[in-house]
């Protein structure tokens, strides 16, 4: 008993240890640099304008502050945002001098004139496959509503298609998908694109590092995109040069440099693994070992992937150059990765989609295919995420689908990997449950899935959460489903969850009221977070 007792407290010291390794690491290295010039910048900005403020009369002083509030009050109401975004930042306006600057230096992502390049060439170029024309004719004629989604999502992503004869496998947990993704690398023959937001050297990323190195040597193209921002406690500031050392065409997407801008908030928070243009790979799961559930962060780790083999993934091809373009600056010929696909037996429809900040999509479109499918269904609604904080339109959406008799079930995480998200999570349950809501928690750990089903008729897989920075700020990518072989297993991974789940009623959560005072403060700051 005392030795299994002594055990315990070695494992949790050394999870403790491997914790404080990395805030180390990460304060020692090019970031923590990035993080204190960057306050430093912000703090030189506040003192050179009370500096300058000592020279200047009394008047001309006054006046400059009343411009400055003046100009940003304008600029706030004026800006293409939702609401509530505006309302947040018009709080922080109103702080003298701090309000205006802070929202000069955070408040608006402006595009450089490369970007603004960039955006042109990439929206004369809209992919459209050869049978695109027919299946959607056969849509429409099949059911207006539906075909009615699938161009709204077609208008929204110029890169989205909508394809059949494609293969569909959904994997309820990460260890499942890895040992079908070893061997997929294995047989690669021509080509392997990776996009992740975290990389974490592991049983899994060395396992997968140890083929991609073996495949270069064979003549496989390898690129490679992760997030400079999702892997700065996992990975070194110079790992992207390791990587070229070995052949693999490596980058960091939205390097972070020591500057004061808003575009950090636009990370790459995209899934996306592509081989041959035949076969690719999305879902919640990064390249880390608690996403097999090889070590053990807070509790079991629930996520899901899906496997798509067929011409569907070539939409995925595109949606990652599109990405190595933003990114990289240079335009792939991307002809020369629309490789001939071989047709895969199954029914239905696959539509593969990317979502990201304006303005390089114009429209919120994970978001608005959330809310296309919740105003569709007529039977059921079953959710999974890992952080709730949505906005009034989407909350009013969920609401009225209850109202109407729908089944609307919602999944969230017992174990936080965040104990202050998940006090905003929970401020969001009261909402939801008094419009009749079914609101679940994931007993067993934290979930990590991002998955939707409605009537088993559509499901959506892939990395957007039920959050302002998935729906507003980052990029994202997902699938739609539609009645494809797929969706009975995603139903009976829902069936799974709730039965080892806690269903939370009214009662269930008791908050303090410096709990509630909390959650409200940041709910209120949320958009801009």
């Amino acid at each position: 008993m005392h030795r299994v007792k002594r055990i315990g407290i070695l494992v949790e010291r050394k999870k403790e240890d491997a914790v404080t390794f990395r805030k180390l690491r990460l304060l020692m290295s090019k970031y923590g640099f990035s993080i204190l010039f960057m306050g430093f910048e912000l703090w030189a900005s506040f003192a050179a304008f009370f500096w300058l403020n000592r020279w200047f009369p009394h008047w001309l002083s006054v006046a400059v502050i009343g411009l400055l509030y003046v100009t940003t009050i304008l600029a706030i109401v004026n800006r293409n945002t939702p609401p509530e975004n505006k309302v947040t930042w018009l709080l922080i306006a109103v702080i003298p001098v701090f309000g205006s600057l802070l929202y000069l230096m955070f408040g608006e992502r402006r595009l450089s004139k490369k970007e603004m390049i960039q955006l042109e060439n990439m929206e004369s170029m809209k992919f459209r496959e050869d049978n695109s024309h027919q299946l959607r004719k056969e849509l429409k004629q099949e059911s207006k509503a539906v075909y009615g989604l699938v161009k709204s999502i077609l208008s929204m992503d110029h890169n989205a298609d909508l394809y059949n004869g494609t293969a569909s496998t959904f994997y309820p947990l990460g260890e499942e998908m890895y040992a079908q993704l070893l061997e997929d690398l294995r047989a690669a023959k021509k080509f392997i694109f990776i996009e992740f937001y975290i990389i974490d050297e592991g049983l899994m990323w060395n396992s997968i590092l140890e083929i991609l190195e073996q495949k270069v040597k064979e003549g496989v193209e390898v690129k490679l995109l992760y997030d400079d921002i999702g892997c700065m406690a996992t990975l070194a500031g110079n790992y992207t040069k390791r990587l070229r050392k070995m052949g693999i065409d490596a980058h960091k997407f939205n390097k972070v440099i020591p500057r004061l801008t808003v575009a950090y908030n636009n990370r790459d928070h995209r899934k996306i693994l592509v081989i041959d243009g035949q076969i690719s790979y999305t879902g919640g799961i990064n390249l880390a070992d608690e996403y097999i559930n090889q070590i053990e962060r807070f509790g079991h780790w629930k996520d899901s992937g899906i496997r798509i083999d067929g011409p569907a993934t070539q939409a995925f091809t595109r949606l990652f150059l599109m990405n190595w373009y933003i990114n990289r600056g240079e335009i792939s010929d991307f002809d020369q990765y629309h490789l001939e696909n071989q047709t895969r037996s199954g029914s239905g429809l696959c539509i593969p989609y990317g979502s990201g900040p304006k303005s390089i999509y114009q429209m919120k479109v994970g978001k608005n295919v959330y809310q296309n499918l919740i105003n569709q269904a007529e039977d059921f609604v079953y959710i999974t995420t890992p952080y709730l904080i949505i906005d009034y339109d989407l909350t009013e959406d969920i609401k009225n689908a209850a109202m109407r008799g729908v089944d609307v079930r919602i999944v969230t995480p017992f174990v936080p990997d965040k104990k202050l998200i998940q006090l905003i999570t929970r401020g969001a349950y009261p909402d939801l449950l008094s419009a009749g809501v079914r609101i679940f928690e994931y007993t067993p750990g934290f979930i990590h899935s991002k998955q939707m089903i409605v009537d088993d008729r559509f499901a959506a897989v892939g990395t957007i959460n039920l959050d302002y920075r998935s729906l507003v700020h980052h990029y994202e990518n997902a699938v739609l489903l539609y009645k494809t072989e797929s969706i009975a297993d995603i139903r009976q991974d829902f069936e799974g969850i709730f039965e080892v789940s806690q269903e939370i009623f009214s009662d269930t959560i008791n908050p303090t009221w410096y709990q509630m005072m909390i959650k409200e403060v940041t709910q209120l700051f949320a958009p801009m977070l």
